[in-house]
């Protein structure tokens, strides 16, 4: 299995989905050994065996290097091309992963590439290289299946399968078409597109997805599956600390603020709100490259007083988040799954969900509405506010339903297409 990131080192949701999904996959049976291009030391596996693309030797007379090597072109990338970073979270990443790539030798023949960890400058360079190591990693072990997650690792999960001849599964958790809108960066495209062709099964996150994969990409219809993601058991809780210091009522909103999100129709339903009721605060938790832009927004609405901007927030700070929310809300324009409104299920808060969500699928005791339509968002707000036994309702169907969507089921799922794969 072939990943970009393994916790505690997450940038978002690409990490988190990798991480419940490979411990399902233990949960039944299935041996991994997960690739991830650097290792930080702290890692807590489990039975997982981890491998360190920093540490791999490739053989620079192999014509897999010499064909990546001529293709790597060393330029800065914007952050179109990262998963689940905002553009000023990559710049923040930049400053720190300060030089990016360096090459140690090993010997007159060999190298090892010592990745840098992240999305930094030359991501794009680091690709191709994990696609150098990839084929040494696919000589030097044995396996039955290959999986590659998202895009960052398609052309690893290529190079593997040609050199081993084991079946390819590609994971798309988001597509170009997610993060950019129509403006795609054509080169994220096609690697998308050259990995889905090679792949022997295409697993899209959500029946949307599914869809942008087939008609967008022009994929076979016949070799995309859906599995939905899930989520993690509830955290304990004991640990976290939550004192609610305000009368009024919260109403979040948690993560990046960028196009994708749809922040703006959020902050346009607060201002609605607070027309008819100022006794409400709305918080909105994340960054990304609009974070300016809200905030400019927020101050021409005169709504300061009643808005706070939190920056990112990871781990317990989460759930002391949701533990404050009376209403969590995701006005996503394009969302390919979406687990954070399970997290606000998990912790008894009613969610507000788009319908341009993949998780909007699966969820019953979600109100939906579309991203753009700012009166109804409102109105599904202070339905939620002002209705105790609405409110309660949601909160305590809302977490008996997701204590039903667990990684373990995708786990099997994933498991059962391995197996088909395997006895071809």
């Amino acid at each position: 299995m072939f990943g970009w990131e393994f916790p505690p080192h997450i940038s978002g949701g690409l990490g988190t989905a990798c991480y419940g999904l490979t411990k399902a996959l233990m949960k039944a049976d299935v041996d991994i050994l997960f690739v991830a291009p650097k290792l930080f030391g702290d890692e807590n596996p489990g039975n997982i065996r981890l491998i360190n693309a920093s540490d791999v030797s490739v053989d620079v007379r192999d014509e897999v290097y010499k064909t990546h090597q001529d293709k790597i072109s060393f330029m800065e990338i914007d952050s179109t091309l990262l998963p689940y970073a905002s553009e000023e979270e990559y710049y923040n990443l930049v400053e720190q992963l300060e030089s990016g790539i360096s090459l140690e030798q090993v010997n007159l023949h060999t190298q090892k590439f010592q990745f840098a960890g992240g999305y930094g400058k030359n991501l794009m360079e680091e690709v191709r290289r994990y696609a150098i190591v990839a084929s040494a990693i696919a000589r030097d072990n044995d396996f039955d299946v290959i999986h590659a997650h998202d895009w960052l690792t398609y052309l690893a999960g290529i190079e593997a399968k040609r050199i081993s001849g084991k079946p390819l599964v590609v994971h798309m958790h988001a597509t170009e078409f997610d993060r950019s809108g129509e403006n795609i960066n054509e080169v994220v495209f096609n690697i998308e597109r050259e990995g889905m062709e090679a792949a022997d099964v295409v697993v899209a996150v959500s029946h949307m997805t599914r869809n942008t994969v087939i008609n967008r990409h022009g994929i076979s219809p016949e070799k995309v599956i859906t599995v939905h993601n899930g989520v993690e058991p509830p955290a304990d809780q004991s640990k976290v600390q939550i004192k609610k210091h305000l009368d009024e009522k919260i109403v979040t909103f948690l993560g990046r603020i960028t196009y994708q999100k749809g922040p703006e129709y959020f902050i346009e339903a607060a201002h609605k709100i607070l027309q008819k009721d100022s006794n409400v605060r709305f918080v909105m938790a994340g960054s990304g490259d609009l974070l300016s832009r809200m905030i400019r927004r927020v101050a021409q609405l005169n709504m300061g007083t009643h808005f706070h901007f939190t920056g990112f927030l990871k781990g317990d700070d989460v759930d002391r988040m949701f533990g404050l929310s009376d209403v969590y809300v995701m006005p996503s324009v394009s969302e390919p799954f979406g687990i954070s409104p399970l997290e606000a299920m998990r912790s008894s808060v009613p969610v507000i969900i788009s319908r341009q969500s993949g998780v909007s699928e699966i969820l019953k005791h979600a109100l939906k509405i579309d991203y753009w339509d700012v009166d109804a968002m409102a109105d599904a707000i202070y339905a939620l506010l002002h209705y105790p036994s609405l409110a309660k309702m949601f909160r305590i169907y809302g977490k008996t339903e997701v204590e039903n969507i667990k990684w373990d089921q995708a786990g099997i799922k994933v498991k059962s297409i391995y197996k088909q794969l395997a006895s071809v």
